[in-house]
């Protein structure tokens, strides 16, 4: 499968943007220019060059003024979860091994929605500026309820979702810099062989002020696993692997 670039779609496939002729020619030259991406989040195979970001491993964040990159870190450095925050919103972000071949956004969402239901909450399905998205209204600890908005993007043999919180959840023209953030992130996959769906190992930065992240390290173990309200609201959500156990 080609993985595109374009907006609208269910899957994240590189844009055709290689030269290919008109039917009404006979010139047979191919144009030189690369196919690049118009947007991300990008494969670290085809980044742009010259943009700063926070290096997490397997995910480098660019680095926009206007947000605030929140990670919260076992004491050894690994990293639990990874919220960048602007004004009243924020974006949580995790990063999980997919297959060679296929996407898994639409299973993935599937399972979310089915695990939502269970909590008695009724997610919608609607389509975005990153294909369909799933939107929910969960109850918070505290007693009241949050707007939540999932979105993915299948990439290379790996997925990105992202989890809008606040009035980003609610109305999407109010993410401002996040939706920049998600746009300019780049994934660090590796060559290693992963289960399909295991999350990708993320680490602090060596200067983690210098870089513009804020640092928290919780007590108990990472949470993993399609993030539904059970992340939003400070709860374990198991890991979840393919029923097939396939390798990515």
């Amino acid at each position: 499968m080609i993985f595109s670039r374009g907006r609208g779609g269910g899957r994240h496939a590189r844009d055709d943007r290689s030269g290919r002729q008109t039917a009404d020619t006979q010139d047979l030259t191919v144009s030189a220019e690369p196919d690049v991406p118009q947007h991300g989040p990008y494969d670290l195979s085809e980044a742009p060059t010259g943009v700063q970001r926070l290096d997490l491993g397997s995910l480098h964040i660019p680095a926009i003024g206007e947000v605030e990159v929140r990670v919260q870190a076992n004491p050894d450095g690994a990293i639990q979860q990874v919220v960048l925050v602007y004004g009243e919103s924020a974006l949580q972000l995790g990063v999980f091994a997919a297959p060679r071949t296929e996407g898994i956004w639409d299973e993935w969402r599937e399972e979310i929605r089915t695990s939502l239901a269970t909590d008695g909450v009724v997610a919608e399905e609607v389509t975005g500026d990153y294909g369909t998205e799933l939107r929910a209204r969960v109850s918070t600890p505290d007693g009241g309820l949050a707007d939540l908005r999932f979105v993915g993007v299948d990439g290379p043999r790996w997925m990105i979702q992202g989890v809008f919180q606040g009035r980003a959840a609610s109305d999407p023209a109010a993410a401002g810099p996040l939706v920049e953030c998600l746009d300019g992130l780049v994934v660090d996959r590796g060559q290693e062989a992963r289960p399909v769906r295991e999350p990708l190992p993320l680490r602090l930065p060596r200067d983690p002020d210098e870089a513009g992240a804020t640092t928290e390290q919780p007590e108990g173990s990472a949470t993993t696993g399609p993030p539904v309200n059970g992340v939003v609201s400070g709860h374990q959500t198991p890991h979840r692997t393919d029923p097939r156990r396939r390798n990515a």
